[in-house]
């Protein structure tokens, strides 16, 4: 089974995960920026991440067989702070870079004038780079939430075939699919959705345009529920290719119309900027 995680904050996991998630078959992920617990105070706080996500990660993943992508923008929660609204000044220097497949995490958190404001804006920034969209859907009023971000994407320069609708569920799911973007689900263990939930919607509204992610951020998660998805549609009687389509073609080809999906990984180098994730070794 082979796996391409397409929303999981690597930043919040240990070595351990990558080996654990090449074991299970994970091979590429796509690692959104977004909101850290800790609220930024600063453009430059923003600017140190993203680089993070460009080069040390992309560094870590590699020593155990991934390939690292990220998408890049000013999360909706910190969209809400003037202090932090500079970032989407500096986003297009950050956007042209190649192993950013998106523009994202992207939408909603509170529905504010603010978060409107942040949302087109970046969704032309996408437009304007030839970039897909991967949008955040609020945890809150999801359904109407759901509604507004639509309204937003109808209004924009960007197709909905290039925008991600992520953190569905089954109240969001059929307005999400009838809009022309993409679904995406999270799966989590107590919160989100989880397998038996995500089988259901498979069984009622196929595999197309249907993308699965762990997430796997701060909080209870787990980096193997992309493997652990793939196990339930077997055992549900879903097929090889469909798992296939889910876990990897899927992700390939919405990614992929950023043009710079890299999946072949060349030797990895040992050193990133002098130093190496090797503890206790020559």
């Amino acid at each position: 089974m082979r796996i391409f995680d397409p929303h999981i904050h690597m930043t919040s996991r240990t070595t351990d995960d990558y080996q654990a998630m090449y074991d299970a078959g994970v091979r590429a992920l796509v690692e959104p920026s977004f909101w850290l617990g800790q609220p930024r105070t600063s453009p430059a706080s923003f600017f140190d991440y993203f680089d993070a996500l460009l080069g040390w990660e992309p560094f870590r993943a590699a020593q155990y067989g991934i390939a690292h992508h990220c998408t890049l923008a000013l999360n909706p929660k910190e969209a809400n702070d003037p202090r932090c609204t500079p970032v989407l000044d500096a986003l297009p220097r950050y956007l042209v870079k190649d192993s950013v497949v998106a523009v994202g995490e992207i939408g909603y958190d509170s529905m504010t004038p603010a978060e409107d404001t942040a949302l087109a804006a970046q969704l032309q920034l996408a437009a304007d780079h030839g970039l897909p969209a991967l949008v955040h859907t609020p945890h809150r009023d999801k359904l109407a939430g759901l509604h507004r971000t639509v309204d937003v994407i109808r209004e924009s320069h960007l197709p909905p075939e290039r925008v991600l609708l992520d953190h569905l569920n089954e109240t969001t799911v059929k307005d999400a699919m009838d809009s022309g973007c993409w679904a995406g689900f999270s799966i989590y263990p107590d919160t989100k959705m989880d397998e038996d939930r995500m089988i259901a919607i498979l069984r009622t509204h196929g595999t197309e345009k249907v993308l699965v992610n762990s997430a796997a951020d701060w909080g209870r998660s787990d980096p193997l529920k992309t493997r652990k998805v793939g196990d339930a549609m077997l055992a549900a009687g879903f097929s090889d290719d469909d798992v296939d389509q889910v876990l990897w073609r899927n992700p390939v080809a919405f990614y992929g119309q950023s043009g710079r999906l890299q999946l072949d990984l060349a030797t990895p180098d040992p050193l990133h900027e002098g130093n190496s994730i090797l503890r206790g070794g020559e």
